[in-house]
């Protein structure tokens, strides 16, 4: 095999040179196309992406079986692609929110349940919301900051290259976000800082990136889930309250925040936490039965698909038949944690 030049080689872009170019021409070019354009870019992009049927809609399928058990093959196709339509949809209005006027934003978004919010914000307490992969939490942190006035705090996975990551960090600084790098425990006593001078958390928590959270049952199988919004919740007495989120036939967005989940009276630090995160778990799984199409889960998630000895019944070539690719290939939209996804986008 003939190898190239030395300097044509150095002039080559990488794949993460190439990243983060398409990363950049998407917000420099669809935040300035009007909203039906962007709204049709983005359904025909995800009907390509579908139809393609490549590593990540067959892990969204997969993972679509276990949220909806009973749905017939021609129920889940279905499923998947609304999926992937709720998942262009989130790119198209991330990409176009920093260029959304106060007006646009405050009518993007129509939450129930704020008056959870009162008895914290009334008593000074730290608020800590959490999240799934539904939707676009990226809106519901914009409409946050501008109807309610509130600036959050939250926290990124740092992303290669390191050009790409700070994209994404100048992107949700823009929209009155405090941005903090998913390493070591310095996240965790910055947060835990605002919280105890009564400031508000935003966490995207259905998904456990260090392999050493929390056991959940999720649907009816084990999984596990972040431990740090319930040891927040724990060290600084701040409320933890869920929120979901879900997407309609309307340009508007829905959601709920839900009543607070509280640390039990007794038991170990370790004991209250795995009980407030399983709690945390069953409402996010409630948000997700309700609106499948919505759970922006194009990973593996269940612990018989991370490691399929851990499930004696899905060993074998029907584990390898279930779950195609690799685990972090593509990715969900980048949240908390979150890179960006490797098999979509404009």
């Amino acid at each position: 095999m003939s190898r190239l030049p030395s300097g044509l080689a150095r002039r080559l872009p990488d794949k993460d040179d190439v990243a983060d170019r398409l990363y950049g021409l998407g917000w420099a070019t669809v935040r300035t196309l009007p909203e039906p354009a962007a709204r049709a870019l983005g359904r025909s992009i995800a009907d390509q992406t579908w139809k393609k049927h490549g590593k990540g809609v067959r892990q969204l399928e997969a993972n679509l079986r276990r949220v909806v058990p009973d749905a017939s093959p021609e129920r889940i196709s279905a499923l998947s692609r609304a999926g992937m339509r709720s998942y262009l949809r989130y790119w198209m209005e991330s990409f176009r929110l920093p260029a959304w006027s106060e007006r646009r934003v405050r009518l993007g978004f129509a939450p129930d349940g704020l008056d959870h919010l009162d008895v914290p914000l009334s008593e000074g307490r730290g608020v800590i919301m959490a999240l799934p992969h539904l939707a676009n939490w990226d809106l519901a942190g914009a409409w946050v900051t501008t109807e309610l006035g509130l600036p959050f705090t939250t926290v990124a996975e740092r992303l290669k290259p390191e050009s790409l990551y700070d994209r994404f960090v100048a992107y949700r600084e823009s929209l009155g976000m405090e941005v903090l790098p998913h390493t070591g425990g310095a996240a965790f006593g910055t947060l835990a800082r605002r919280l105890r001078s009564g400031g508000m958390v935003c966490l995207v928590a259905d998904r456990d990136l260090s392999a050493s959270g929390v056991p959940v049952d999720f649907l009816g199988e084990p999984t596990r889930m972040p431990a740090g919004p319930a040891m927040l919740a724990q060290h600084t007495g701040a409320a933890l309250l869920p929120v979901t989120l879900w997407y309609d036939d309307s340009p508007v967005m829905r959601g709920r925040v839900h009543p607070e989940i509280t640390p039990p009276a007794a038991g170990s630090r370790a004991e209250k936490t795995a009980v407030m995160t399983q709690a945390l778990a069953d409402v996010f799984a409630t948000g997700v039965a309700a609106h499948p199409q919505d759970w922006h889960m194009l990973q593996k998630f269940w612990l018989a698909d991370l490691d399929p000895a851990k499930d004696p019944a899905r060993r074998g070539t029907e584990a390898a038949a279930d779950t195609p690719g690799e685990p972090r290939t593509p990715g969900a939209p980048p949240a908390a944690g979150e890179g960006p996804p490797a098999e979509v986008g404009p």
